[in-house]
């Protein structure tokens, strides 16, 4: 008891202080925005905020913007989880075969864009796909290989400018992706292999049957943090699109951006925040529940 005292003693300030930034950082952020979202919330004179109960929420449920924002934000999970998941297992598994050279080259060349500035690669794929003639997809679609008859406006329609934050953001997190599925990677017993081949399994089969059910850890952590990513997921579309055209393209990040600190109305913008953390809180309890209790197992 003495000893368990004396090393509770020795840890009590590094811990303390890992509470004290919690509190600060993130615990009273939380409960101020919650608060926040049941009133009509005055930022330069907060004594004379008026309370509206949930007429944020019914507001927000109501609002067809929302609607739209809240559609878009489940396309951009449904699209840029599974293909920042797939692509990225392809690369590892492809940079981890033996056969490859240079391994460390390859990935220092997947993980760049992880490591990259956001708004370096926004900027980036914004001018790729400028809407005249210059832009370089334009340039390559239409003159070097001429698959189209004349450019496309990539960010003055819907589609084309959902696709662009899509593709950015599919691009960006491969990295991340193979980083971890390489960390993986090197934990399943190479014994395991030689007895898939002794039997005659090889190539796809043994991924499935073998590599895929011993990543089921790793899968079920990837995919959470992707989830998560994409629900969060602010800065592409702030600065590539800003929400246009006509307001079609926002997320529900960037629309509770939009009336937080171009229209001040924080009550509104409160509300909207607290429904997408409910529904990220939702979505990624599931998936701990389904996969969550899986562990590696030889």
């Amino acid at each position: 008891m003495r000893r368990a005292i004396r090393q509770y003693v020795q840890v009590a300030p590094y811990l303390t202080l890992g509470v004290l930034l919690t509190a600060v950082f993130v615990l009273y952020p939380l409960v101020k925005g919650i608060y926040i979202s049941f009133f009509e919330y005055k930022v330069l004179a907060p004594e004379l905020s008026l309370f509206v109960g949930f007429d944020n929420y019914a507001r927000a449920l109501q609002d067809p913007k929302v609607l739209i924002a809240l559609r878009n934000t489940v396309l951009f999970a449904l699209v840029t989880v599974p293909g920042q998941w797939l692509l990225g297992v392809i690369v590892a598994m492809m940079v981890n075969l033996r056969t490859i050279r240079f391994k460390l080259f390859f990935r220092f060349v997947y993980y760049l864009p992880v490591i990259s500035s956001w708004i370096v690669v926004s900027y980036l794929f914004k001018y790729l796909f400028s809407d005249s003639a210059s832009g370089m997809v334009n340039y390559l679609l239409v003159e070097l290989i001429p698959v189209l008859p004349a450019p496309v406006n990539w960010l003055q329609q819907t589609w084309t400018a959902n696709l662009v934050v899509w593709v950015v953001s599919i691009w960006k997190g491969i990295g991340w992706v193979m980083i971890m599925y390489l960390a993986a990677l090197q934990s399943v017993p190479k014994s395991l292999y030689e007895a898939a081949s002794i039997d005659g399994a090889k190539g796809v089969r043994t991924f499935i049957h073998i590599t895929l059910p011993l990543m089921k850890p790793m899968t079920t952590y990837v995919l959470i943090n992707l989830i998560i990513g994409s629900f969060q997921a602010f800065i592409q579309v702030f600065l590539i699109t800003e929400g246009g055209p006509m307001d079609s393209t926002h997320l529900l990040s960037t629309y509770m951006f939009r009336h937080a600190f171009q229209f001040f109305d924080f009550g509104y913008a409160s509300a909207i925040s607290v429904m997408m953390g409910l529904m990220i809180f939702v979505l990624t309890y599931s998936q701990q529940r389904t996969f969550g209790k899986d562990r590696i197992e030889y």
